[in-house]
């Protein structure tokens, strides 16, 4: 049996790429993965260059990024993938998806895999998550083929308004949706 085809799309929560890293190796053995990154995901941060993550992408997974809206359009229309999971997924990210705005790689790669009805999961990470993108985070749960990775707050004490997804959550929230379910509890 193949592996299931998983656009991994990564924005600019630069704080949550060693976590995503962390359980690269386990998706990679479960997955047949197309790495894509935002613009801003693209750029250096004081968590790493840029570039040292596409690079790390491309080794483990054997595929070089999808970096651009040209390059992610035909994801969708020639069923290039089967379920694209945007981890991290920023405050930002998650309000142009509620919204219907398309300007990034993965916010076109989203686009075009929503019109051919298949599942897209969010993995949230965001400083806002119970502030300002509570409202988006709502819309999305409410929208067809939407799902998510499960998500709690991350320090409650420290940043009260900040969520983020459960990184080891990953694969099985792909596997519910590629079957059209939410991996369940969603609140952790």
């Amino acid at each position: 049996m193949s592996k299931l085809r998983l656009g991994l799309a990564l924005t600019g929560s630069y704080c949550s790429f060693g976590k995503l890293a962390a359980v690269l190796p386990e998706l990679c053995q479960a997955f047949d993965i197309q790495p894509i990154f935002s613009e801003n995901a693209q750029k250096d941060s004081r968590f790493g260059k840029g570039a040292a993550w596409m690079e790390l992408l491309t080794e483990k997974t054997g595929r070089a990024p999808v970096t651009t809206i040209a390059g992610a359009e035909p994801l969708g229309p020639q069923g290039l993938i089967d379920v694209l999971a945007i981890v991290p997924c920023t405050g930002n990210t998650l309000a142009k998806l509620s919204r219907g705005i398309t300007d990034s790689a993965v916010t076109m790669a989203a686009k075009g895999h929503l019109r051919n009805g298949k599942p897209v999961v969010i993995g949230v990470s965001t400083n806002d998550g119970l502030g300002a993108s509570a409202e988006n985070i709502g819309r999305l749960l409410a929208r067809r083929n939407i799902y998510f990775v499960p998500f709690g707050q991350d320090d409650p004490a420290a940043k009260p308004t900040s969520l983020s997804c459960v990184y080891e959550l990953i694969g099985p929230a792909v596997r519910a949706a590629a079957e059209g379910k939410q991996l369940q509890p969603i609140l952790r």
